[in-house]
């Protein structure tokens, strides 16, 4: 048996070769008789900084670990239950797959159906991560934006220029077996027991194409630069997919994973029928601050060699207005990059390497939208909301790709600060109240005294905002049933960040095996 203890303490200094004796130390045997002992789990307590612990949960054996449970039971002891083992299925048909993305949904989609021995075609408007590399590279350098192959757009998703993370307010038994899976195809082992893990963009690009080349042994028709342009439907149900080539590609099954700045693809939705409806989201602006005063503020050190670049999860609710203003996609040490996938409009968005030792720390600042802010009876209204904000953050700039930004205090007080910016490919100061609805440049003016009490320091000279952030979630929700199809279209899977049903990596990926798992059953031996 194999037993599991949580909140097992180092303070900085401490050697992790400690953690024996200490787990002994903390059920009474000696340490001679913890074996096997293994991290499952790290985290910082920043609670009392300078004093920040680092508080682990183990897995180890012990001689009798029976006796152990029943002499002395502890409250953070207990015994580790084994993982439901991966569902193999036996089909009595060998179905055909149409998966359309490449984003974490609709690569663990798959490639859960190719391992269970489906037929896989699996198509990306945009570039394998290579090419989308370089593509995004020459646009910061001032060439011109590629609308099919950007930071939204190509092999991985949007997820591909973030930060990797892969935290997930999520609880599910799948979450393992997706992590295992990025650690297979090359991200850092670290994850399977960081508290907050993340695999870094430079790292995982190598992961994107590890993941590919898997693919490809198992069969799947993997084709990028092609896009889905129609669905094909005979019966009333699913039978195609129409390309932007004009090739009808024939489908059993159709499993729809389009990310969610995929605007054409939910035009081309709603002029097929398919069941939609509007969604809240949120936006708002980029904030940056140096990474040694959010690391001085949160963990009571500039920089530690034991200590991550610290992260900040910011809330509060506007009891007047009933909107929530929050922080999102925090970034330690990280940049922010114009993540724009349309001529004429600006999104930002924040990205970390692995490594997290960036100068600059950022994060979204944003407010919560609601349908009826949009006249959200057409499920395309929060597009329409969206791209009317981002093309007035691009007069900002001057008509340009320079990113709008404003010194923080100028923002809340009309005059202090100074401009300081990561941004690539750079920044021009500019007024933010310009690119924002006035719901939202209040809501976010309310909060930063609010979050200044939390982290003291946090409005001050050296912060910079950076506008705008739209693309917080996906503006609408592709109706599904309880078996995964649309209510309107049988056949057809939406899944995944895009169609409303997930948000990061991890949740993506679960929803994706969600999803090749109920295609899976229909198609069993019964």
């Amino acid at each position: 048996m194999t037993l599991r203890l949580r909140e097992v303490q180092l303070r900085l200094g401490d050697d992790e070769n400690q953690l024996p004796r200490r787990v002994a130390k903390l059920i009474g045997l000696s340490a001679e008789d913890v074996l096997d002992l293994k991290i499952v789990r790290k985290g910082i307590d920043a609670r009392h900084k300078p004093d920040v612990l680092r508080v682990y949960e183990v897995e180890f054996r012990c001689r009798d670990e029976a006796a152990l449970l029943a002499k002395k039971p502890l409250p953070n002891l207990s015994l580790v239950e084994p993982l439901p083992a991966p569902v193999t299925y036996f089909l009595s048909s060998i179905p055909r797959v149409l998966v359309v993305g490449m984003g974490p949904s609709g690569l663990f989609a798959a490639l859960k159906l190719a391992e269970q021995g489906a037929r896989v075609h699996l198509i990306e408007r945009g570039h394998p991560v290579e090419e989308r590399i370089r593509k995004v590279r020459d646009f910061w350098a001032g060439g011109p934006l590629d609308p099919q192959s950007n930071i939204q757009f190509g092999e991985g998703g949007a997820g591909t220029f973030s930060d990797g993370k892969l935290n997930s307010r999520l609880n599910h038994p799948w979450m393992r077996q997706v992590l295992e899976t990025l650690v297979r195809f090359g991200a850092p082992e670290e994850i399977l027991w960081q508290a907050k893990p993340h695999v870094g963009s430079d790292r995982l690009r190598l992961v994107l194409i590890h993941f590919r080349q898997q693919l490809i042994s198992l069969g799947v028709d993997v084709r990028f630069s092609t896009r889905l342009d129609g669905l094909l439907l005979q019966d009333g149900r699913i039978c195609g997919g129409l390309l932007d080539s004009g090739e009808e590609l024939a489908c059993d099954h159709l499993v729809l994973a389009p990310g969610h700045s995929a605007r054409d693809t939910y035009h081309m939705l709603q002029q097929a029928g398919v069941a939609l409806e509007p969604k809240a989201f949120a936006v708002g602006l980029r904030v940056e601050h140096p990474r040694e005063l959010i690391n001085l503020i949160q963990l009571g050190y500039k920089n530690h060699p034991q200590l991550p670049a610290a992260e900040y999860s910011l809330a509060w609710n506007d009891k007047q207005t009933k909107r929530g203003i929050y922080s999102f996609c925090m970034c330690p040490g990280g940049v922010v990059v114009n993540s724009s996938s349309e001529e004429g409009g600006i999104v930002v968005n924040g990205m970390s390497l692995y490594r997290r030792d960036a100068e600059l720390s950022n994060s979204a600042l944003v407010v919560s939208v609601r349908p009826e802010d949009f006249s959200g009876d057409d499920p395309l209204a929060g597009v329409r909301f969206q791209r009317q904000w981002e093309q007035e953050a691009f007069k900002a700039a001057g008509n340009s790709w320079h990113a709008p930004a404003q010194p923080l205090l100028e923002y809340l007080h009309g005059r202090g600060g100074r401009l300081h910016s990561s941004c690539r490919p750079q920044v021009v100061h500019a007024d933010l109240k310009l690119c924002l609805p006035d719901f939202v440049t209040d809501g976010i003016c309310k909060a930063l005294p609010h979050f200044n009490r939390r982290m003291p320091g946090f409005v001050g000279p050296e912060a910079t905002l950076i506008g705008v952030e739209t693309r917080t979630s996906a503006p609408l929700r592709i109706l599904r049933g309880e078996s995964g199809e649309s209510l309107s279209h049988p056949g057809l899977y939406p899944l995944g960040e895009g169609a409303g049903y997930a948000g990061g990596i991890m949740s993506a990926a679960v929803d994706g095996l969600k999803t090749a798992n109920l295609i899976l059953q229909t198609c069993q031996q019964q």
